[in-house]
This record gives C-alpha cells, structure tokens and sequence, in this order.
C-alpha cells in the first residue's frame, strides 16, 4: 500500500484515508523489469479515493465509501487502446514511421501518428511526403542519434534519441523534472468555488462530479484518459479540437467514452470560446506548455478572468527546464528516461508492458482535479495542479517498490472487457478500473464522432 499512500499524498489527501483502500492484487499482469502493476494500481486506486472523497463530501455521508483495486481491471484499462475491437477489426497502435530505427551511433524512437507530425519528420530528413519506411531507415542510419533528435524536435516532429538510465539523470531536463513534486498544486486566489454542490442522494450511483462542466482541451493520451474518467463519475465533459487537427478515430472511440466532442478555431473563436469558459467549472488542457497561453488560457489569466476554475495541466516534459516547450509522447519519454533500456535487450530497446506513463499520469490528473474540488469546497480559491509524463517516469523508475510474487490469480482479460453500440461501431472495450461502494459502473454514453457536437454547454 505504501505506493498508494504516495500517490494520494502527492494530490494532497488525508494519509489516514488510504485505510478505506483494499486492493486485489494479482501476479503477473503488467509485467515488466519495472513495477509497472505497482505504479497502475496506485494511480487508479489515488483517483478512485478521490472520487470517492468528493463524493462523500458532496452527497453529505459520514464516511467515505470504501474503495476497491483490482490488479486485473487496472491492467485491462491501461491496455484500452490495445484491447479495443471496432466491428471487430484491431486498431492499429502506431504507425508505420512510428518505431524504433538504428542510427549511426545507436537508436532513434519517433512518433509519426498524426499527418502533420509525418510531414515534419519527413521534412526534417530532407525526404518526399511519400517516402517509404526503408528510405527513412536508411537516412536515419547515416547520421547520430542526437543530430537526429535536435533536428526533428526543431521542426517540430518528434524524435528522441535512446539514453540509458544514467544518460538520463545527467541530463538537465532530469534534474528539473527531479526538484518537482509528483503533482503540482497551487491556489491561485480566493474566488468561491464554482461547483460541487450538494448531491441528491435519491439517485443512484453516486456520482462525485455530476452537474460539473469540463471544459477538455486534450490530445492522446493522458489528458483524454483524465477526462474520460472524469466523465464516468458525471461530469458534463466536451472535448474542443481544432477543425484543422482531426482526431484518430480508433482514438476516439477509445477515450471518447460520456463526452461529447465539438471543434473550434480558439483564433477566431475567442467569444465562443469565452463562453465556454463562463460556463465551465474545470479546464482540462494537454498541450505542450505555453502552446494555448496565447488564447488567454495560462492559468493565471484564466482565474483573472474566470475565479473559481479548477485548471489542470499535463504534458511530457513539464513546464520548466531545456525540454519545456517540447512536444512529446509516451513512447518518446520511455526512450529519454531510460526505460526503454532497462525494458529491453541487449540487441534491442524495449518498452512498458503498456503506456503506463500515459495512463498513470490520466488517473493521476484526474484525481488531482477531484482533490482540487474537494478542497474547495472546504476553502474556495482557483486551482491549478500540473503533471508530467516524466515525473511519472520518475516515480516509477526510482520511487516504487516491486510487490512480492504472490496474490490472487487473475482470470482471463475478458472479465475485464464489455461490448457496447456506438455511433462509430460495435466497440469491445476495458471496463473502468475505479471501484468505490456505490459508484458507476460505466459510462452513461457511447463515443461520438470526431466533431459531432456544438461548441455549447447543454
């Protein structure tokens, strides 16, 4: 339990209230070098106590319901985009100049999913929109793996080059990223709270943030898995994109579930926009940092604006040092920290069992968020709370402890999948992984197409 206690005194919970936590615990899912299982069950257990903290506070009970972690639906859930079935068909995780490649001196990780990122990475290698996956392996060996990065990142792709463990610590953006705390938290004044108004108990499940507006402003994954979540415990959640930045779809009907999805030019659009944020009692955003700042959506601007906001952040690198303006991704953050290193072989880098840095730092922020309502309305003020995939990293690779071997053992994944209609599909999905005494379930709704919504609260 000592990881869970970390994880809920890190988005500043009563250590006392752990003791409302039990976790089944099951060999041999998620397995790894790292404590992968460990870091899972302790952010989803983290969010699922604050869930059920705001929950109490909210409907009025005099205890908090007790919580339950199962190892088994915690690995379902951080495997969702992997053991998601659209009419049966598999998605496809990366693309195909998504991958490792040999360089000239070692090994190069990029990140090519989206057209645009494609289009850069091409560019930055001197090679046509059409160019093969055998042309840019054979570029990329002519040249070394940190030439490689600095020129792809300066084009605004993304690449990074594979450092060991030790590489890693002496880089300075570790060092930054070390002197920051699991979860940022701060109070940006001393508006009322928006929300979390009294429940009415009459209704069941207990749903800790219904009546609650988030306002999501996200991109893969962590952000959107952060939402998601939000969304089952009630919260009125819409997704903003850009209408020139389409979503996947098969990303879409994974982490689009309880949302509702809209597009908006923020250029163009600021009195929609501003709208929005009237109306919104959380804001969710997931680009690099500073990228939104010039929408008037820095944090402090917001509560100048809009007092009474919950403002959470996430991002790859953090705010702060060298790689603070740097686009980055899951994937990208294993091959900097080390982790591809210690998950691999000798011939080859390896990776996590599943995006766990991604997933983690979701449940993370969503339970920040919780935390941050919570508190407020025991003391009001604007909230800000900020994370970063390689904090995360960090809490796994030095900050958490392996479990023993032993446990219940875990039944076969479908216990953990559910099969749903959709406007996109027939979906096979994971389960949610929170568990609380008389909390949802699922989803009150299917994914919608990329886009299908107004730019409007209901």
């Amino acid at each position: 339990m000592t990881a869970i206690k970390n994880g809920w005194e890190a988005v500043g919970g009563d250590p006392a209230a752990v003791r409302r936590v039990s976790a089944v615990v099951r060999p041999g899912v998620l397995g790894a070098r790292l404590p992968v299982r460990e870091l899972a069950r302790a952010c989803v257990a983290t969010c699922a106590l604050a869930a059920a903290e705001l929950g109490a506070r909210r409907a009025g009970l005099a205890e908090v319901p007790a919580v339950t972690v199962d190892d088994g639906a915690v690995a379902a859930a951080f495997r969702s985009e992997r053991l998601l079935r659209v009419d049966g068909r598999t998605p496809d995780a990366f693309a195909p100049l998504s991958r490792f490649w040999r360089t000239a001196d070692g090994w190069v990780r990029t990140h090519a999913n989206y057209p645009h990122h494609r289009a850069r990475l091409l560019g930055a290698l001197d090679l046509p929109a059409d160019a093969s996956a055998d042309e840019v392996a054979g570029r990329l060996a002519e040249r070394s793996a940190l030439r490689i990065e600095e020129a792809v990142q300066g084009t605004g792709g993304l690449a990074v080059a594979l450092r060991t463990p030790q590489e890693w610590r002496a880089h300075p953006q570790a060092a930054e990223v070390a002197a920051r705390p699991l979860v940022e938290r701060a109070r940006l004044d001393d508006a009322p709270a928006r929300g979390a108004a009294p429940l009415d108990r009459a209704a069941a499940p207990l749903l800790p943030a219904a009546g609650l507006r988030v306002l999501d402003l996200t991109r893969v994954l962590a952000g959107p898995v952060a939402t998601r979540t939000l969304a089952l415990l009630g919260a009125d959640v819409l997704r903003v994109d850009a209408p020139w930045l389409p979503e996947l779809p098969d990303q879409q009907a994974d982490t689009g579930f309880g949302k509702r999805s809209a597009t908006l030019d923020l250029a163009s659009g600021r009195a929609t926009l501003e709208e929005l944020l009237s109306g919104a009692d959380v804001v969710v955003t997931g680009y690099r940092p500073g990228a939104l700042d010039r929408f008037g959506l820095a944090p402090h601007a917001l509560a100048d604006r809009h007092p009474g906001l919950v403002v959470a952040q996430v991002s790859a690198w953090g705010g702060y040092g060298p790689w603070g303006g740097r686009r980055g991704f899951d994937s990208l953050v294993q091959v900097a920290t080390g982790i591809a290193v210690t998950e691999g072989t000798a011939e080859r880098p390896g990776a996590l069992p599943a995006q766990a840095l991604d997933h983690g730092t979701g449940y993370l922020l969503a339970a920040a968020v919780l935390r941050a309502l919570t508190e407020q309305a025991h003391e009001g003020g604007s909230r800000l709370v900020r994370l970063a995939l390689a904090r995360t990293a960090r809490w796994l690779t030095d900050g958490i402890r392996p479990d023993p071997a032993e446990g219940e053992p875990c039944p076969g994944q479908d216990a953990w999948l559910a099969e749903t209609d959709s406007p996109l599909g027939r979906l096979r999905h994971a389960r949610p992984p929170l568990s609380f005494t008389g909390g949802p379930t699922g989803w009150a709704a299917p994914p919608v197409p990329w886009g299908a919504d107004p730019a409007a609260w209901w």
